[in-house]
């Protein structure tokens, strides 16, 4: 088994590598404007999940996904001659959920903010039920 540490770095060297290619391009049309978001590899090193986000419209991202899962051989050549490991890892590409997933929150939290609004809209003309001071106080 590798350490977490040793981890990291492979993790970290096939997300560059990766990078790298995807830069340099791939020659499939059908690929968009890819990031590699993150890369985890198993304890053994024997297989990596390949975050990504594309950048377009739904079609765009299903064809990157086709021209990626396409180039898997290529791109796990590259790995293994730039990782200089005794066994290259398996290659798993997976599509990252990150953009939709924070546009989500955002509006969430401009939803959260109009409430709290009205909320204070509605406090700042209350009055009280009953007295100001519930409380008895001996005099």
């Amino acid at each position: 088994m590798a350490g977490s540490e040793r981890q990291a770095r492979v993790a970290d060297r096939i997300r560059v590598v990766l990078s790298e290619r995807l830069q340099r391009g791939l020659r499939d049309p059908r690929l968009g404007f890819v990031t590699i978001t993150d890369v985890r590899v198993t304890g053994d090193l024997q297989h990596a999940s390949v975050f990504y986000t594309v950048y377009g419209t739904d079609e765009e991202r299903e064809g990157s996904a086709v021209a990626l899962k396409a180039a898997t051989g290529l791109l796990r050549s590259e790995v293994g001659r730039k990782l200089n490991t005794r066994l290259t890892p398996t290659l798993e590409f997976i599509s990252d959920a990150l953009p939709e997933e924070a546009s989500h929150m955002t509006e969430l939290l401009r939803q959260a903010r109009e409430r709290d609004e009205q909320v204070h809209g509605l406090a700042a003309g209350a009055q009280y039920a009953g007295d100001e001071d519930p409380y008895k106080h001996e005099s």
